[in-house]
């Protein structure tokens, strides 16, 4: 579970003010997505002398490079270490970004280049082996191909 600490031992009355649900709300998503991220140390939270969460308002930041890395696919193990990688994981900066992304660039470059081949081979044969389209570019007698791999091998080759 992730490590919360309290306020006063943090000193960070004035600067964790944000509740759970201000910055579910202000970030769409759900209250029960910020407790995973936290979980699997994404982000962190205080308590206050009540006991509830509090978040400093750059919390705000950390979700949404999460947000949009997930929109391009990029894991949330992926996202952590990313975050691991920035000094005292602090959260990212404008620099920081640049860094993250262009790290992400290449594995999204590679990424786009599968689903454009995925795009341009989907009425067509991709080498799966199963013989049964009339009109294969390849007809892949006796399942050659399956000796190069498993699974869809043409589109596997873009890689």
């Amino acid at each position: 579970m992730a490590k919360t600490t309290s306020l006063t031992e943090a000193g960070k009355t004035a600067e964790a003010s944000w509740s759970v649900g201000r910055v579910a709300k202000r970030c769409g998503v759900k209250v029960s997505t910020l407790h995973f991220y936290e979980q699997k140390g994404l982000i962190r939270s205080w308590r206050n002398d009540g006991n509830q969460r509090r978040y400093k308002p750059e919390v705000l930041r950390r979700i949404s490079v999460i947000k949009a890395a997930q929109k391009v696919g990029i894991s949330l193990e992926e996202v952590k270490q990313a975050f691991l990688s920035l000094p005292d994981n602090r959260t990212p900066t404008m620099e920081d970004w640049q860094l993250l992304s262009g790290n992400w660039q290449q594995m999204l470059d590679a990424r786009i280049a599968y689903l454009q081949k995925l795009r341009d081979y989907l009425t067509g044969c991709i080498g799966c082996g199963c013989l049964s389209m009339s009109k294969c570019p390849l007809y892949n007698p006796d399942d050659v191909l399956g000796a190069e791999g498993t699974g869809p091998v043409i589109l596997e080759q873009v890689e």
